[in-house]
């Protein structure tokens, strides 16, 4: 095995799912960098409480992902789009305990959090995410993988498997889509 080979993400991957010892390890020293890039960017779109960082963004990823070995890894895009629809649970569910204390403060996050109302609403975005998942099931893992994801064009294109041409056409549709839904 060449040393080529050790710096795969797809190796590393393949390692994990297989129950390599260390094969998460040396995983996260290949993405970290991605999955920070990732998470500060959910959290710049969000203008999410300051509280929460990117680093507790990608800790928690991974408290989440260190217990998922059975999925079939492709590789690196794969990897990163799994990784942008658990970082979008991550924040929902930040977002649905922030709701929840505003109701009933005692619940264990800080007022100042709690009452801080975010410019932008991750959660009428989920919401408005799911109806389109329902009608346009492809347009909505574009804007997943985009929004959510931080994924150029091309990048989707090649997780996808489909044409560049395809990605863009549907982008337009889908932010089209998405700005009636959320502004009706």
């Amino acid at each position: 095995m060449g040393p080529q080979a050790f710096e795969s993400v797809t190796f590393w991957l393949n390692q994990w799912h297989h129950g390599a010892e260390g094969a998460l390890e040396q995983l996260t020293r290949l993405v970290y960098a991605d999955l920070r890039r990732l998470a500060a960017h959910y959290l710049r779109d969000e203008h999410s409480a300051p509280t929460f960082q990117a680093t507790s963004l990608v800790h928690e990823f991974y408290l989440r992902i260190s217990s998922v070995r059975d999925i079939d890894w492709q590789g690196r895009s794969q990897f990163i789009s799994v990784a942008a629809q658990i970082m979008r649970r991550i924040l929902i569910d930040h977002a649905r305990k922030r709701q929840r204390v505003k109701r009933d403060p005692d619940l264990g996050v800080p007022f100042e959090e709690a009452i801080a109302p975010p410019d932008f609403d991750v959660l009428v975005v989920d919401q408005a995410l799911e109806r389109m998942t329902a009608s346009f099931p492809r347009h909505a893992q574009i804007v997943e993988l985009r929004f959510f994801g931080g994924l150029e064009s091309p990048e989707i294109a090649e997780t996808l498997g489909i044409s560049l041409r395809t990605v863009e056409r549907d982008w337009r549709f889908a932010k089209a889509w998405l700005q009636n839904e959320i502004s009706a």
